[in-house]
């Protein structure tokens, strides 16, 4: 759970000394070695890659799941799966810090998740901070809850990884990290355990002094079945598209496996983590992300869902799932559950040509006949078509898919494409041109507003706004307006763009926030500055229309 601790790690010294300077890996000819075959059993590690048993490229994409807290929400496993992930990072205990997690308990969990056709991430959380949290645990400690653990591991190498020890070590003495990290590694290896080991990393897993950066290869060489994956943990710290490409290709070009293992987008009082930059080059680099967290946090900006429900999801939740880069458009289930094969290299058909429904000035629906495969035909993406350019807006696992974010009267081109869990992509379709509507205001708007202020600080505040639609048709292309009474201002946005005037401000939505179902809800969250008194807005108003207020 990302409470207070992330306050520690983002000190702005990382401004001072810069990730570049610190921890330098070896140069990109000095290759990680791949894990011998004899020991490679199930996922595991090759040239530098993680890769299923039959030796087929696994690329998570995924969140993180609170079980330890929340051991009755096991219903979340079949949720993020239907949202696209093809893995689930799951919080467990050693009973340290929290009630353990019995061994029965764990075997429903790997149950479960195959059961889902997820591969399953199991980590223990008590070591978050040691070093400087007092109430952490060690490594060691944790080592002996996964050997505890054995007799419900062993056999699942197809479908597990140990993730040793959730960030586990502060930032006090971070190089401290390196021997106990090594020594829980030959631990379990000298246990018996084959699973591929995911370890985490220092300043509360950030690794803003660059530590695990620095001696990753020794870490790396010290397990002697070579089947070892690194962790980063990337919060406000990450807050420049240098910075966590910078990172990142350190590893890669040194031939070392490494993952985003958890990552946040929602600014806080410490900065605004680049979310965009690190699905990007986790997509162009081919490397797993998994993104904080499903549900239930202390701080729930950090929430995808709300209340654990998948028909809430956050504005952070829909970038995640549905955003650029994200989870609908870019997960593969994993071939162990038979969504493909290592041999299968045949594409799928191409769709029918598009048609277009529902066209309203900012949104449209737009339909087509299904893809054909020789395996199957795991998912769609949609794609703008300009000129000889083409920009994907949208993915989706059926034949249908609704566009949002468009603008009043101008035509766009749409084409689709097909896809396969091997990662084929079929031909694309013959294309479409729609003309959206000419605009102007929702005649008969029904909506409620709840606004809350998440936290706040000396001079500033979080704010959060869940707009409601009550009628009985969809809203698309809104424009919610509120006043301030206290001279606060808006200083960042995400789920939606402001424009402020004196106290008055105009909400605009961002693209995945665009449309809100009959019924349905999105959340706007947002920093701000404020003096002595924070007084909420009372009044709201959508596309001109006078919200109830909640």
């Amino acid at each position: 759970m990302r409470t207070s601790r992330v306050g520690a790690l983002l000190t702005r010294l990382v401004t001072l000394l810069g990730l570049v300077a610190l921890g330098v890996l070896g140069p990109a000819t000095a290759h990680a070695q791949s894990s011998p075959g004899a020991l490679a059993t199930g996922l595991h590690i090759s040239d530098g890659r993680l890769v299923e048993g039959n030796g087929n490229d696994f690329i998570m994409r995924g969140v993180n799941h609170a079980h330890t807290w929340y051991p009755g929400e096991t219903q979340s496993l079949a949720d993020v799966k239907a949202l696209g992930a093809n893995t689930v990072r799951v919080v467990l205990s050693n009973g340290h810090r929290w009630t353990k997690n019995s061994a029965a308990d764990v075997a429903n969990i790997v149950s479960q998740c195959k059961a889902n056709r997820l591969i399953c991430v199991l980590e223990v959380h008590d070591t978050t901070g040691y070093g400087e949290d007092a109430a952490a645990g060690t490594l060691d400690q944790a080592a002996d809850y996964w050997i505890g653990l054995k007799d419900v591991l062993v056999g699942e190498e197809n479908y597990v990884i140990v993730n040793i020890g959730n960030e586990p070590w502060g930032n006090t003495d971070p190089a401290g990290w390196t021997a106990p990290t090594t020594a829980a590694i030959k631990k379990l290896r000298n246990a018996g355990f084959e699973h591929t080991i995911m370890v985490d990393a220092p300043n509360w897993g950030q690794d803003w002094q660059g530590v695990m950066r620095a001696n990753a290869q020794a870490v790396y060489d010290a397990d002697t079945t070579g089947n070892l994956i690194f962790s980063i943990h990337m919060y406000s710290v990450y807050d420049t598209a240098q910075e966590i490409t910078d990172y990142l290709n350190a590893f890669v070009n040194a031939g070392l496996p490494i993952l985003i293992g958890e990552f946040g987008g929602p600014p806080d009082q410490w900065g605004d983590p680049d979310e965009d930059t690190m699905m990007a080059a986790a997509q162009q680099l081919r490397l797993g992300y998994l993104a904080w967290s499903w549900s239930g946090n202390t701080d729930p900006i950090l929430d995808l869902s709300i209340g654990f429900d998948p028909s809430r999801l956050s504005s952070w939740g829909q970038r995640i799932f549905n955003g650029a880069n994200g989870i609908a458009q870019t997960s593969r289930e994993a071939t162990v559950f038979g969504g493909g094969s290592p041999g299968d290299t045949q594409a799928p058909t191409a769709p029918g040509t598009p048609t277009a429904s529902a066209v309203t000035a900012t949104s449209l629906t737009l339909s087509w006949t299904a893809a054909t495969d020789n395996v199957g035909v795991t998912g769609y993406d949609v794609v703008r078509v300009s000129g000889g350019s083409e920009t994907t807006v949208a993915a989706s696992t059926t034949n249908t898919v609704a566009v949002t974010g468009l603008t009043a009267d101008t035509t766009y081109t749409f084409a689709v494409y097909a896809r396969d869990a091997a990662g084929n992509r079929s031909a694309r379709s013959a294309t479409v041109n729609v003309t959206t509507d000419e605009g102007g205001s929702t005649p008969g708007v029904g909506c409620s507003v709840g606004y809350r202020v998440v936290g706040e600080w000396p001079g500033g505040f979080q704010g959060e706004i869940t707009i409601r639609n009550t009628g009985t048709t969809a809203v698309s292309g809104w424009t919610l307006a509120f006043s301030f009474a206290n001279g606060q201002t808006v200083t960042n946005m995400w789920g939606g763009t402001p424009t402020q005037n004196g106290g008055a401000v105009s909400v605009t939505p961002a693209s995945y926030t665009s449309t809100i179902p009959a019924a349905g809800s999105v959340t706007v969250g947002f920093t701000g500055s404020k003096g002595a008194t924070n007084t909420a807005p009372t009044a709201f108003r959508l596309n001109g229309s006078t919200c109830a207020t909640t």
